[in-house]
């Protein structure tokens, strides 16, 4: 970008200081302008496309791990609840005991 505006000014000075006359050297002006804001607008738009794609592909890797985590947490919800019920269950029977 830097390099793009330097050329730019450099142009325009260069365009200033010709041996041109008026009109001719506004002329070049504005070509050199336009040709700059061309430029300038497809850089823009290459680089919020390129922001859009890194930005969709983070949201689908994070879709993707926060799944998993997801599906992790549901096993081990699951080998709680597994080892809770076996827990209560000696101690039902423990408690049977003690009643009798």
């Amino acid at each position: 970008m830097a390099l793009l505006t330097g050329a730019a000014i450099g142009a325009g000075i260069g365009i200033l200081y010709a041996p041109d006359k008026g009109v001719k050297t506004r002329k070049k002006i504005k070509k050199k302008a336009l040709e700059t804001s061309d430029d300038l607008s497809s850089r823009i738009l290459q680089a919020k496309d390129e922001l859009t794609k890194t930005a969709e592909e983070k949201k689908v890797d994070f879709e993707v791990k926060l799944e998993e985590t997801i599906s992790n947490m549901s096993y081990k919800a699951d080998d709680i609840i597994s080892a809770l019920e076996k827990k209560l269950a000696d101690l039902k029977v423990k408690n049977a005991h003690l009643q009798k």
